[in-house]
């Protein structure tokens, strides 16, 4: 199976909290009312779409009607899914590269969302196309984060840079970058510490690390990404806010979209941040991290094609 069919099969607790019960707003209504409306509305809310998309999602399924004079409640669904993908489609961007060399990404997120494992296939995916990988091990608050990023480095074959436990993270990236532009490294992948995003001083740290990054090589860092765990739902957007203050966040790799059923949080995601989603993660394996490509995660999320069309 390739990816797009192993993402159609990640989407299945999705699909039934999100697809079939929006296609049961529009089965067994002869006509277009109010209550149609704002029962789509709710739907999508209790989807993890959030109020703002669902609000906006629903205005323009209304002017979409309206423009088309379409007076079947069934032809709504091709409405939805077409302003769905619009939507969707609007800010999208690839991870940004610097022709130059080394591009430098800082790695972001809370504990527990799979940012260890994400570097780790993000390392793999660059060693494939044949560019030079490197790892820093910037979260020196644990021990057990060094060594599962030590194992990585050694699973996929690339150097790393570590400190001991307990250590200066901003020291772990100034190594890192002198490191990485002697040895003529392509990718610098950065690791920080599992913020608390309650806890001021873990952000201050997460500041500094940035601002050592900066100031050893200007332009960098080239991206600052974000971890999100697809099974927080709704909470995944307040850690988006919270990490943006602290650090300017360029964009948002989403982890776990096999184990959930609020993969609507895509959707509110993409849609009511100004953060571009860049990577999604949709199982353990080597190669579930790919770009996220917002056609292909809506036509998986309705199983509207197959893996080889």
């Amino acid at each position: 199976m390739g990816f797009f069919g192993r993402l159609k099969e990640s989407l299945t607790k999705t699909r039934e909290t999100f697809v079939e019960k929006i296609d049961q707003v529009f089965t067994g209504r002869k006509g277009i009312d109010e209550d149609l409306y704002e029962e789509l509305e709710e739907v999508l809310i209790q989807a993890d779409v959030g109020v703002s998309t669902a609000m906006k999602l629903v205005e323009r399924v209304r002017k979409g009607v309206k423009a088309r004079n379409v007076q079947e409640a069934a032809r709504l669904k091709d409405i939805f899914q077409e302003e769905l993908e619009y939507l969707m489609g609007e800010k999208t961007s690839p991870i940004k590269i610097n022709p130059e060399g080394p591009t430098i990404i800082m790695v972001v997120g809370v504990n527990g969302v799979g940012k260890t494992t994400t570097i780790g296939k993000m390392a793999h995916n660059y060693k494939a196309q044949g560019k030079k990988v490197m790892l820093a091990a910037g979260d020196t608050f644990r021990a057990a984060a060094i060594d599962q990023l030590e194992i990585w480095a050694e699973r996929v074959g690339v150097d790393i840079i570590k400190h001991q436990e307990g250590s200066d993270p901003g020291a772990v990236a100034y190594d890192a970058i002198h490191a990485a532009r002697s040895r003529k490294a392509d990718i610098l992948l950065i690791d920080t510490a599992g913020r608390l995003h309650n806890k001021s001083h873990l952000m201050d740290e997460l500041r500094k690390v940035h601002k050592i990054v900066a100031r050893e090589m200007p332009g960098a860092p080239h991206e600052v990404l974000l971890i999100l765990d697809a099974t927080t739902g709704q909470n995944a957007l307040s850690q988006v806010k919270i990490f943006s203050e602290a650090v300017h966040v360029t964009g948002i790799a989403l982890t776990k979209l096999d184990g959930t059923a609020k993969g609507g949080v895509v959707t509110a995601i993409v849609t009511e941040m100004a953060i571009p989603v860049k990577l999604i993660g949709i199982g353990e394996g080597m190669d579930d991290l790919r770009p996220f490509n917002p056609k292909d995660f809506i036509d998986a999320l309705y199983g509207r094609r197959n893996d080889d069309e």
